[in-house]
């Protein structure tokens, strides 16, 4: 903390702070920045014509000034709705975000069930906290929310997407079709198929990330997380897996999957 600063005085410079991010970030690429950086210049020529002692224009700039808040309410009613719902969501974000995760789990639950009855093969990778943005730039984005039809429809053998990995964000389907790195462990090298080796491979990667695997030729159900593979497990397993309820498994307790998964 500063010399002479407050506790109170460095939480109100913050605050003033995240309001300003909030603005910019809202306004930033639309017409509305254009209106502002034209505001700046005016406050510029304001403060040019006090020490210059221009009184005429002075006067004039003071004068508009008095009806510049009624003019921003109407100019930009729109950028302000904008701002006070993305502080709204920053404020509730954590409820929310809850919210959505369990939903979105229950629907990974169920296209996994269904995946595992009909043994189609499926790849989907959970982000953590470590962003993945790199292999989801190497697939087809989607965006689309986390739904059991939508996981079904994207695995079906015909589907133009079946191929490589599905990654959720949240309650987001990130992208299609990705591509995953290959675990090059001998441990697992010539022991298991290439949907559980790039399953691992990504996790070695990136620890915190989750990796819920269907072989295509048993239907069975197993997850990877960092680098440990647990197979042959049911669809609760794999819900409590994702949601925390249940701990993942130590590089003992995991077990090769058959080729050809």
């Amino acid at each position: 903390m500063l010399p002479g600063m407050s506790w109170m005085a460095l939480l109100d410079v913050l605050l003033v702070g995240i309001l300003i991010y909030q603005v910019v970030a809202i306004v930033r690429g639309r017409r509305a920045a254009q209106v502002l950086s034209g505001v700046a210049v005016l406050l510029v020529i304001y403060g040019l014509a006090t020490v210059a002692r221009m009184e005429l224009l002075r006067t004039v700039l003071s004068t508009v000034a008095t009806y510049a808040p009624f003019v921003f309410i109407v100019m930009f009613q729109t950028e302000i709705r904008r701002v006070l719902a993305r502080i709204g969501r920053h404020w509730f974000i954590g409820f929310k975000a809850q919210a959505e995760r369990r939903e979105a789990i229950d629907e990974i639950q169920l296209a996994v069930d269904r995946l595992s009855q009909t043994r189609t093969g499926a790849l989907i990778v959970v982000e953590g906290r470590t962003g993945l943005r790199t292999f989801i730039e190497s697939g087809v984005t989607l965006d689309a929310r986390v739904s059991r039809d939508l996981l079904l429809a994207i695995f079906q053998k015909e589907a133009p997407l079946h191929d490589g990995a599905v990654i959720i964000q949240g309650d987001r389907v990130a992208a299609a079709a990705c591509f995953l790195p290959i675990s090059m462990n001998p441990g697992v090298v010539g022991k298991v198929g290439t949907r559980h080796r790039a399953a691992i491979g990504i996790t070695e990667e990136t620890s915190d990330c989750i990796v819920v695997i269907v072989s295509e030729e048993t239907g069975r159900i197993s997850i990877a997380q960092a680098g440990v593979l647990e197979r042959d497990i049911t669809p609760q397993r794999v819900a409590d897996r994702l949601s925390g309820r249940a701990p993942r498994p130590t590089p003992v307790e995991s077990q090769p999957v058959e080729r050809g998964a």
